[in-house]
């Protein structure tokens, strides 16, 4: 649209050539600089620009909206919140927004919908690293370009909009049909789980037309937002499964991002061979044909993008055609302010910036003293055992920390552990109490013959592996347990023979193992039921890995002198085998590095092929395509435990020593020294650069992922531990604080923010 009359003609060095749009804070243009580069220039209106609260918070989200960079948003590139009238520009984005494309040509399918939604996945996770929760994704904030879509609307222009109506005890407001439960009952609790309900929200709106709790009124979709189940009619397969679990009414039942990649990559498989990167519209694409005219219902497609306030520009202009008329009318309803309870409902959303948690928590920042995230609402520092009364099931422990090992994993704001002697537990992350123990023990069992190793955990099931050793008998059981992972209640159960296999949970299946030996079968974590089986090689041991999407099978001979073992590579979806290249007998997979498989080669003299305790000096690459490896031979023999995250080598040595190296070059990248001996494996925080080590008497280290600068260690906390435990130590990832598990059975949750914080009981 062409400059008015009383535009400025350039603002801040740059020069306005068109007029984007405008909204209730100010107008968006489109602005060239000095050097021909385009940006995307907001200008607040004079009345906001003279209130003093709105400039103090427009300074502070300016100066959040900085750290929200990546490739599926649009960053700031400028800004001056001092100005006379405060202005920000960020980058310009060539393109419509995906409301105008879901108005003009209907449902998003096939390859553009696998597109769509794990740009936008992408889009979050660089939006949550920066410590922000979006709080209105919605067709009208996502910008369809060239190269994917681009998340924008970071809350600048909320501050002013809401000025008047977003109170200071934290209401909300948002865009009814895609705001979680959460927004409308507590809005003090939103956190980055509230963004994965959105965007739940927002896809089965571009695949139906509908949103999943539509009404006749925004309060209507308010109330079937927080009570009913949504409706899913029009979304069929696996990526039903996979919405569903994103509109899950707990925030801490639904997917994390890195997991919620995983899904959908696999629910929207890439194109077969031929396939267009891109139907340019619904006609276009074979696998819509039956559907035109039947999947969008009248006026649908009108009604989330007529909003202009915008804080980057797109190439369409103005809405035209018939559809404006609709638009206008579905806005008018939807930015109507009013109050139900402490509900404020309206167009635009507030985003709240720092680390997108409550007000009182602190904000995370590039200084050293600041950059941790914000602790979970509801969370304290707590420690505990896995030997602790439980709520409900067993409330008593098999046995002891004398006679036994454990092993945890978390979920969301859950941990969930087994191990040698101990039954199956899931204990609360925020405060440390156990809130059930399975009772699938019989009376009077020994604690020393009974093991519960938790596989992992997926749509509200807990499977376990468990086995009873009986002194003499030929036979020891084993089987494949899941449980529910709300009452711990036993769902089903099967009895298998992994004699030859380890057996593990992948993405939405867990593998088990026949009574042959040599039948893998993929199962339902919820049913049991049987999806797909396959074969093992004869004579081989096989261990199954999952890396990323893929699936992939590590299967030793068994013969004496072997020198070779196979990788075999597997579809997740039917358990054919894609790929099998052959590779040293010494070697451990490690996981997947730009798209190659890696293997750590293990010293001939070691013998070793596990990743722990292996002394070795080369990494063996594979092409997936052609078959031929690469040998990267390290800078230098490192022995110790080797694990792969973000592209890069995390090694720790039983002395305490910790190396970066790239897989690709062999280069050490930073070599450190701690406290923390016999560590095993790292974990990796890719939010705050921070790998974490902790030992088997409870002391833990931080050190920054960039530098190896070590950010601090702590005191043990059992005294002294055993180094042979069946499992290692770990530090378990949850929002904003770490819980630390040691063999013995001891858990303890800390901030990392003041690890030395005293713990009360759990």
């Amino acid at each position: 649209m062409p400059l008015r009359k009383d535009d400025p003609r350039s603002v801040g060095g740059y020069k306005l050539v068109d007029r984007l749009g405008a909204g209730g804070m100010g107008a968006v243009y489109r602005g060239r600089s000095r050097s021909g580069r385009e940006v995307a220039v907001k200008v607040v209106h004079a009345q906001y620009a003279e209130d003093p609260v709105f400039r103090s918070r427009f300074r502070q989200e300016v100066e959040a909206a900085r750290r929200v960079s990546g490739a599926f948003t649009a960053p700031v590139v400028d800004a001056d919140p001092e100005a006379a009238r405060p202005w920000m520009a960020t980058q310009y984005v060539a393109g419509r927004s995906l409301a105008d494309r879901l108005r003009d040509r209907g449902p998003v399918r096939g390859v553009e919908l696998r597109r769509l939604a794990l740009g936008l996945v992408e889009a979050l996770r660089d939006i949550h690293r920066a410590g922000v929760v979006h709080r209105d994704l919605k067709p009208a904030n996502v910008l369809i370009a060239e190269d994917g879509p681009r998340v924008i609307d970071f809350g600048i222009s909320r501050a002013a909009e809401n000025h008047h109506t977003l109170t200071e005890t934290g209401q909300m407001i948002g865009t009814p049909p895609f705001m979680s439960p959460e927004q409308f009952t507590d809005a003090r609790t939103v956190g980055p789980p509230s963004d994965v309900f959105s965007l739940g929200a927002l896809l089965v709106y571009c695949v139906t037309g509908r949103g999943p709790f539509d009404a006749d009124s925004p309060y209507l979709t308010a109330y079937r937002v927080v009570h009913h189940e949504p409706v899913l009619d029009g979304v069929g397969g696996p990526l039903r499964t996979v919405l569903e679990r994103c509109l899950h009414k707990e925030a801490a039942h639904r997917p994390e991002l890195d997991q919620l990649a995983q899904e959908l990559a696999t629910a929207l498989p890439e194109p077969a061979a031929g396939d267009p990167a891109v139907y340019e519209s619904p006609e276009d694409d074979p696998r819509t044909m039956g559907l035109r005219g039947e999947a969008w219902p009248a006026g649908a497609a009108t009604g989330q993008g007529a909003d202009f306030d915008r804080t980057t520009g797109t190439g369409s202009g103005r809405r035209r055609g018939r559809g404006r008329g609709r638009v206008r009318g579905r806005r008018t309803l939807w930015t109507a302010v009013g109050t139900v309870g402490a509900l404020t409902l309206g167009l635009l959303g507030y985003i709240r910036f720092g680390p997108g948690f409550p007000d009182d928590s602190r904000t995370a920042s590039s200084s050293s003293a600041s950059r941790w995230a914000a602790v979970p609402t509801g969370w304290r520092a707590w420690q505990t055992t896995v030997y602790k009364p439980a709520d409900r099931g067993e409330v008593k422990a098999l046995g002891s920390a004398a006679e036994g090992q454990s092993d945890c994993l978390s979920q969301g704001a859950s941990v969930y552990c087994g191990g040698h002697g101990v039954l199956p537990v899931r204990l609360d992350g925020r405060t440390g109490r156990t809130l059930w123990r399975a009772g699938l023990a019989a009376p009077g069992d020994d604690p020393t013959q009974y093991d519960s190793w938790v596989l992992g955990v997926y749509d509200g099931i807990v499977l376990v592996r468990e086995t009873i050793t009986e002194e003499g008998a030929a036979d020891n059981p084993t089987h494949i347990v899941a449980l529910d992972a709300t009452s711990g209640s036993q769902l089903w159960s099967r009895k298998v023979n992994d004699e030859n296999v380890d057996l593990i949970m992948a993405g939405d299946v867990v593998l088990t193992a026949e009574s042959d030996g040599r039948t893998v079968t993929a199962r339902s974590p919820r049913t049991g039921e049987a999806r797909w089986a396959m074969t093992l090689p004869a004579r081989d041991y096989c261990t199954f890995l999952s890396a990323g999407t893929d699936l992939y099978a590590q299967c030793f001979p068994t013969e004496q002198n072997a020198k070779y073992s196979a990788l075999l590579q597997l579809d997740r979806a039917d358990g054919t085998v894609l790929a099998r290249r052959q590779i040293p007998f010494e070697s451990g997979f490690l996981g997947v590095v730009d798209g190659h498989p890696a293997m750590v080669l293990a010293d001939e003299e070691s013998g070793s092929t596990s990743l722990q305790d292996s002394t070795f000096a080369k990494i063996l690459l594979t092409d997936p395509t052609t078959g031929g490896q690469t040998t990267t031979k390290l800078a230098k023999t490192y022995q110790g435990s080797v694990t792969l995250a973000s592209d890069t080598l995390w090694i720790t040595g039983a002395n305490g020593e910790v190396a970066a190296v790239s897989p690709l070059t062999g280069k050490e990248l930073w070599h450190t020294r701690t406290s923390v001996e016999n560590s095993g494996s790292p974990t990796y925080d890719s939010r705050t650069h921070t790998l974490y080590l902790a030992s088997p008497s409870g002391r833990v280290a931080a050190l920054d992922t960039r530098k190896g600068t070590l950010l601090w260690e702590t005191a043990p906390r059992v005294g002294t531990a055993s180094t042979d435990d069946a499992s290692d130590p770990k530090a378990l990832l949850y929002g904003g604080v770490v819980t630390v598990m040691t063999p013995d059975g001891t858990l303890f949750s800390l901030d990392p923010a003041h690890p030395e914080r005293k713990s009360g009981p759990g």
